[in-house]
């Protein structure tokens, strides 16, 4: 897996060996944006052209289009993760939200740069 970002969005590539393409999608939006090419020379172009072509298209249709992410997250964890989450955030002086911003940023840092 690979991932290219442009203009802020991001997408995940993979090599599709049955069709010899390689095939990606943009990550982090409910819209299904795809773009594929037979040659790695030729994938980012493609890249381009479908976000260029998504943004194009929702201003043609009047459509706001969908940014990625709005910076809320919920999700549970098993309680007894919460408390050791709350616990860390509590001896590393800061609130659990900033805390835990701090180690999501550095985890989904190492994907993100890893492109």
């Amino acid at each position: 897996m690979s991932v290219m970002t442009y203009k802020g969005y991001h997408a995940r590539v993979d090599f599709e060996p049955n069709d010899g393409v390689f095939a990606g999608r943009l990550a982090g939006i409910n819209d299904i944006i795809t773009f594929e090419s037979d040659n790695v020379n030729g994938l980012q172009e493609a890249f381009h052209e479908a976000v260029d072509d998504y943004l194009e298209t929702c201003q043609q249709i009047g459509k706001d289009p969908q940014k990625p992410y709005s910076g809320k997250m919920m999700f549970r964890v098993a309680p007894e993760v919460h408390a050791h989450a709350a616990l860390a955030a509590e001896l590393a002086g800061t609130s659990l939200n900033q805390w835990g911003e701090k180690v999501i940023r550095e985890a989904a840092g190492k994907i993100i740069t890893a492109k």
